[in-house]
């Protein structure tokens, strides 16, 4: 995937709330009731609801404003603290008299959610709410690259006002991202894109989805009662469904489910954040797909950064060779990421002129030392200082597309020394793999790494061979 260079402006309109956890364990049954007696170790209270699209977008490095009402309680100087604490402004948040504040608790023990009790009001919001929303908009709606609308059926959106967001929008060439709730969907008419999951698809369209055609049928007739731009349903572990002309599904891309919690806040943040960085709805699906992977393989309500979502991606070998590689600075904040998780480094270098399958197998062996696999490529100009003024064969660029295109490598990172060792001190691998050939003899880097490991040539491979190869070859005819 390419990469995602702006930081768009995005506005998030919906029912903020607060995610309240209680972490324990359980291991008792309490002798007044036939209930779990959950012993509490920690708590933590996180942005919830239209408050998680924030945070996902804040994560993905977007600008974000918010525009919400809540109530004038404790828990709505928390959520604005919580707001806060990510920088993003409260000024737009309007305060309604005798409304409670959404906040959703749970008690979590060994890792399983065994209860969720709510507090909040869900009564529609009063029109002089809606009077003072759609003022703030009006003023400050050409600001905004997208608008995404977090409908958790909490009475902020109410469908008037949902119509006159959609209306407004649509006049100033700003696309409306909407994650829907309800029945009735005629009140998101002209957004360019609803969100629903294929429970609240088969819901608003009295369609059972049950089969290609009976997902075709509903996300068509999704796209022409809401008048959408592209026709959009989450499937679960299924993937998303995309209906523009036709209809393609794109698989999910997660190895590892923990929690579902908050992951469809994800998926319409990664997709508004990807549309507005100029990618096709296909890619943009794409995107989204792999920060829910990320988000999924979390507990709680969770988030994704660039980085989590490309080394995600990497770590499936579904990203582009482009995308692994890269420069000093950025290997040197990867590696720290790398370290913060636990996860074993390896790294190795070289020139990898004309790659053969001595390269290959020395690469694979090496992968297999750690869970990350680290390649220094020598630059052209570090090749000639080697290898003389004939040599490389191939340039660096075309070297490094190569090996970042092979399933045992992780990130390559050209440098111009004649060593790796500033590379090396920037990395702070756990293990340094050299070939056979270096074994006794003083190896750069070797006081930097935890371990150092040796890897045998496989015989007769090597580029100066097939070089020779060819120049004889060459001569001969």
């Amino acid at each position: 995937m390419r990469k995602l260079d702006k930081k768009p402006n995005i506005l998030v309109i919906g029912d903020l709330m607060i995610d309240h956890y209680l972490w324990g364990n359980c291991d008792r049954i309490s002798p007044e009731a036939p209930v779990q007696i959950v012993n509490v170790k920690k708590e933590n209270s996180l942005l919830g609801g239209a408050g998680n699209v924030i945070n996902n977008l804040f994560a993905l490095g977007a600008i974000v404003d918010v525009i919400s009402v809540i109530g004038d309680d404790l828990v709505a100087n928390e959520l604005k603290l919580l707001l806060e604490e990510i920088k993003i402004s409260t000024s737009n948040l309007i305060i309604e008299k005798n409304r409670r504040t959404s906040k959703k608790s749970r008690i979590v023990a060994s890792q399983q959610q065994v209860l969720r009790y709510d507090n909040e009001t869900i009564e529609d919001i009063s029109s002089k709410s809606i009077y003072k929303i759609l003022e703030v908009l009006t003023k400050n709606i050409t600001i905004y690259d997208c608008i995404i609308l977090s409908d958790y059926g909490k009475g902020v959106l109410t469908a008037d006002l949902v119509k006159e967001i959609i209306s407004l929008s649509n006049k100033n060439n700003i696309k409306v991202f909407v994650d829907p709730k309800g029945k009735d969907y005629s009140k998101y008419k002209g957004a360019y894109t609803l969100t629903p999951n294929k429970k609240e698809a088969i819901e608003a369209t009295n369609i059972d989805i049950v089969d290609d055609s009976s997902l075709e049928l509903a996300i068509k007739q999704l796209k022409e009662i809401c008048n959408l731009e592209v026709s959009l349903i989450t499937l679960g572990e299924s993937g998303i469904a995309v209906f523009d002309k036709i209809l393609r599904v794109k698989p999910t891309v997660s190895r590892e489910v923990y929690d579902v919690t908050g992951a469809g806040d994800t998926v319409i943040a990664s997709i508004a954040f990807a549309i507005t960085n100029d990618l096709h709805i296909d890619e943009a699906i794409h995107f989204a797909n792999l920060a829910a992977g990320v988000v999924v393989g979390k507990l709680g309500s969770a988030t994704a950064s660039l980085d989590e979502i490309f080394e995600y991606e990497s770590s499936l070998h579904q990203s582009t060779s482009l995308n692994r590689i890269k420069s000093f600075s950025e290997i040197e904040v990867l590696s720290k990421k790398i370290h913060n998780k636990g996860k074993k480094i390896v790294f190795t270098n070289g020139c990898f002129d004309i790659l053969h399958a001595g390269h290959v197998k020395y690469l694979e062996t090496a992968r297999s030392y750690g869970d990350v696999l680290i390649l220094g490529l020598n630059a052209d100009s570090s090749v000639k200082k080697l290898k003389g003024s004939t040599r490389p064969i191939n340039s660096q660029d075309d070297r490094a597309y190569i090996l970042a295109s092979l399933e045992s490598v992780d990130y390559v990172v050209i440098f111009e020394d004649e060593t790796p060792y500033e590379l090396i001190k920037k990395i702070q691998p756990h293990i340094l793999v050299k070939g056979g050939d270096y074994e006794g003899k003083e190896v750069v880097g070797s006081d930097i790494a935890q371990e150092l490991r040796f890897v045998k040539f496989i015989n007769g491979k090597s580029t100066t061979k097939i070089i020779q190869r060819i120049q004889n070859a060459k001569a001969n005819n």
